[in-house]
């Protein structure tokens, strides 16, 4: 397909797709950096190998997995012109944004009530590190949160309808993204000790 071919708003549309990936790609960058240094971390003498991976983690991600599902059907209620379930589906998701916020913070109370900290005096590099990557998704999903609320406000103005969705589909690029790197970061941190 050529991309200079279409009408001004279809190459408007491709645009601003094209400038997410970018975006997306950029924030994939700056994880791969993070935890490639984690990795070369690894072999410092200090380096903790007793620590009781979060088990509000391991829920959390069940909870994003189940935020892009809800945020998946949300176009499709758009385009079967399904208004209350799309509704639905989007506050659900919001729910589920939020509760994940909240389960990383319970994941940051069970390391440190192992003794554990992030800074400090009884701090260790495992739980900086895992603190600086976890704090810049949650950054990432909190920048998510505000998207889906401008989504939820577009779609209460009954902007979203079959055909326009161009909004709708930009902030499922970035919340499907940012659910995915939970996934890669979730297996990573749980993995690579």
């Amino acid at each position: 397909m050529d991309l200079t071919q279409g009408t001004t708003n279809e190459k408007i549309n491709r645009a601003k797709k094209t400038m997410m990936w970018f975006a997306m790609i950029s924030m994939a960058m700056v994880f791969a950096g993070l935890t490639s240094a984690y990795v070369v971390s690894k072999s410092r003498k200090d380096w903790l190998t007793d620590l009781v991976f979060p088990q509000a983690f391991v829920y959390s991600i069940l909870v994003i997995v189940a935020s892009s599902v809800t945020y998946y059907f949300v176009k499709k209620a758009i385009e079967k012109d399904n208004r209350g379930m799309a509704t639905a589906l989007l506050l659900a998701t919001l729910a589920l944004g939020i509760v994940f916020i909240l389960l990383q913070f319970q994941g940051f109370n069970e390391i440190i009530s192992q003794g554990y900290h992030f800074t400090g005096p009884t701090s260790n590099i495992v739980t900086t590190f895992m603190f600086i990557i976890v704090v810049t998704h949650l950054v990432h999903i909190i920048g998510g949160i505000l998207v889906l609320l401008v989504v939820i406000y577009n779609h209460f103005k009954q902007k979203y309808k079959s055909g326009q969705t161009l909004g709708l589909e930009l902030g499922a690029m970035y919340w499907h993204f940012v659910d995915f790197l939970w996934v890669y970061l979730f297996l990573f941190l749980y993995f690579v000790r």
